[in-house]
């Protein structure tokens, strides 16, 4: 299953400038999910840390699925679109 693949970090979104949306799930800034106050955000990848995500100075431990969706599930990420890991955004 996909979703056990997947592995995240969290970053400083003043970062994100450093991310190549070809090696993530992610396809544009637009697409990427902040939390409540927009200061961070975060990118999802299956395999390798990409190298974009190995530059990061802000982000955080690499997260599993399972841990991510506790995560997402905190007053500063909760909003309107939920976190799936079976699409390609």
């Amino acid at each position: 299953m996909i979703n056990d693949n997947l592995r995240y970090v969290i970053f400083d979104y003043a970062e994100v400038d450093k991310i190549d949306f070809n090696e993530v799930f992610e396809t544009s800034i637009d697409t990427l999910r902040l939390t409540q106050d927009g200061l961070r955000t975060f990118v999802k990848w299956i395999g390798d840390e990409p190298s974009c995500v190995s530059n990061l100075t802000s982000k955080s431990i690499i997260y599993n699925n399972d841990e991510m969706l506790v995560i997402m599930d905190q007053p500063e990420w909760v909003g309107d679109e939920p976190i799936s890991g079976t699409t390609n955004n």
